[in-house]
């Protein structure tokens, strides 16, 4: 008999520790620790192990361990009030993802006991490069960063350069915030990402490898610093690697180390991921040459994300032709997808190329929560583009993502209801990418400021005749004078909101309205004097005594002393703040 408990960032964030060590100090059997399973929404979750049967619990809380334990003990319990319902069940086709939240994250055994390393062995022993890099370019693999560049196309192009020594990379900053895929992986099966480096290096001929990781994610830095020494205790890395033999010179002895990133949504951009590698400040620089002519410290390199990376293994094992065989014949294989937003099942979701947006959205996802409908799902992170309820049609691949203005990007999807208003939503992440601009392109640097300034004074009710083509004017000019991927999709989400929803444009700049609600500086404040108890909280919350009545009897509102904050509306119990 064995427990389970998910201590991922998202289960540890919701009281997974506090699970922990109860169960480890009550429970009789062992208890140990895995990685993130997808379901964040479901955290904390324990599996309890009875040799014959896994039986899964969600949500559980002090109590519900103790309930547990009870169960284990023969007591009379209310365990099965946590037990995971059949409609909680995860879908989808698990490769990236395939052992997070299965094994032990900390333990290569565990790894090793589901096929771990036998793809790098395959390699090592069967295998000759240019046989590994065929089989890639079988499978159709293309990178899941963003750019959807075949994998097999960067391994060859490093391999045929000319160098005294190669590095492989793994781009792990993710940088978008909303997109925790990366993190997941490296805090559930940093074995994986560290395998499918390995079997990289061997195909170009690397001996150093580096995972660029942002310093924010201690956790997967911590557990990627275990895997590391237990790859190198078992012989997986450092002198010797896989015996030696005949393997090549650089191939007996690579190792990978890690680097501690700050972050910056820009470094998600290849040259200036290389460019902090190399201690400057991380800013893009024009290709060609390309990093696999001339990379990290101006030698061939290649870099791949870690979904990339985490697939490779799974590759090798099963045969290129079997990863092609999931998706569309433009698109193979799954892509990892991070739901958030106004989505009722929060979390990771990894999907087979070709389903439509939809499908992740009502089956993965559970549909919009509370029962809203949806609007709108934004696609591709910050900087992706998006697209109305109608177009969930639209199947998974890069070109079908492309023709709507949106983009694979990192793999984030918001999900958007009736109370989400575009105009705001645009600003929103337009203000994040202004701010993660790195400043290089006088385009993305100051065009992006000047389109956020107009949003601004839109959202505040000062939008005026014109902003409408001029915000499309400039996104155009942004998206063509824009050295890196940062500021050539910076504009995408505001024009995305102007293509489909340019009608909230209108009401913003012509109605002065904000049908969503959402922008406060439009909205008029007024009290239901039906509703109003009396209570007298709004006038105490108000910060500027712009609500008078007396206790027991209907409040009022001064329009004029009123500056909208809403501290009324949030404070009120029955309902009698109204905003039009």
């Amino acid at each position: 008999m064995k427990i389970t408990v998910g201590k991922g960032s998202c289960g540890i964030a919701a009281g997974a520790d506090a699970v922990f060590d109860l169960l480890s100090e009550k429970a009789p059997c062992p208890v140990t620790v895995t990685g993130c399973v997808g379901a964040c929404y479901l955290e904390p979750i324990v599996n309890v192990d009875t040799g014959g049967a896994v039986r899964t619990y969600v949500k559980v809380d002090e109590n519900g361990a103790l309930e547990i334990v009870k169960l284990l003990a023969g007591e009379e319990n209310s365990a099965g009030d946590y037990a995971m319902k059949p409609e909680d069940g995860e879908n989808g086709q698990r490769i990236a993802l395939r052992n997070c939240g299965l094994i032990n994250p900390e333990n290569i055994d565990d790894y090793m006991e589901r096929d771990g390393y036998k793809a790098a062995e395959k390699c090592a022993r069967s295998l000759s490069p240019p046989q590994v890099i065929q089989e890639i370019k079988i499978s159709g693999r293309c990178g899941r960063g963003g750019a959807g560049f075949p994998t097999w196309f960067k391994w060859q192009a490093a391999r045929d350069s000319e160098g005294d020594k190669k590095y492989v990379i793994c781009n792990a900053d993710e940088g978008d915030p909303g997109a925790f895929m990366d993190r997941a992986i490296l805090e559930g099966d940093p074995h994986a990402v560290i395998e499918g480096m390995i079997i990289a290096a061997y195909a170009i001929g690397a001996d150093e490898g580096i995972v660029y990781v942002r310093a924010e994610y201690p956790l997967a830095i911590v557990r990627l610093e275990k895997a590391l020494e237990q790859s190198r205790e078992k012989g997986f890395l450092g002198e010797n690697a896989f015996g030696g033999g005949d393997l090549p010179e650089a191939a007996r002895r690579f190792d990978i180390r890690i680097k501690e990133g700050a972050g910056a949504f820009v470094c998600g951009e290849e040259t200036a991921l290389i460019a902090s590698l190399e201690g400057e400040r991380g800013m893009p620089r024009l290709k060609p040459p390309f990093p696999a002519q001339k990379g990290y410290r101006k030698k061939p390199s290649n870099i791949n994300n870690v979904e990339t990376y985490a697939n490779i293994p799974w590759i090798i094992r099963n045969g290129g032709e079997a990863f092609a065989a999931i998706g569309t014949e433009k698109s193979k294989g799954t892509k990892v997808f991070a739901l958030t937003g106004k989505i009722a099942k929060g979390g990771l979701a990894e999907v087979p190329m070709g389903c439509t947006v939809g499908d992740v959205v009502y089956k993965n996802g559970g549909g919009v929560k509370d029962g809203k409908e949806l609007k709108a799902v934004q696609l591709g992170g910050p900087s992706g583009g998006c697209i109305p309820k109608r177009l969930t049609d639209t199947e998974i691949d890069y070109g079908s993502l492309a023709a709507t203005g949106a983009i694979m990007g990192s793999g984030g999807m918001v999900v958007m209801d009736e109370t989400t208003c575009m105009v705001d939503m645009a600003r929103f992440f337009l203000d994040f990418t202004c701010k993660e601009s790195c400043g290089k392109c006088t385009h993305c640097r100051i065009g992006n400021r000047r389109m956020l300034e107009i949003l601004e004074r839109i959202c505040r009710g000062e939008g005026k005749e014109g902003d409408i083509e001029l915000l499309t004017e400039l996104g155009g000019e942004i998206k063509a004078g824009s050295l890196c991927a940062l500021g050539q999709t910076a504009p995408n989400p505001v024009l995305t909101t102007i293509r489909y929803f340019r009608n909230e444009y209108e009401e913003h700049i012509v109605d002065k309205k904000c049908a969503a609600r959402q922008c406060k500086p439009l909205l008029t404040f007024s009290i239901d004097g039906e509703k109003c108890a009396g209570c007298t909280l709004c006038a105490k919350k108000c910060p500027y005594g712009a609500i008078d009545g007396a206790v027991k009897s209907a409040h009022a509102i001064d329009a004029e002393k009123c500056v909208k904050c809403g501290s009324c509306a949030d404070v009120c119990k029955f309902g009698a703040v109204n905003t039009k």
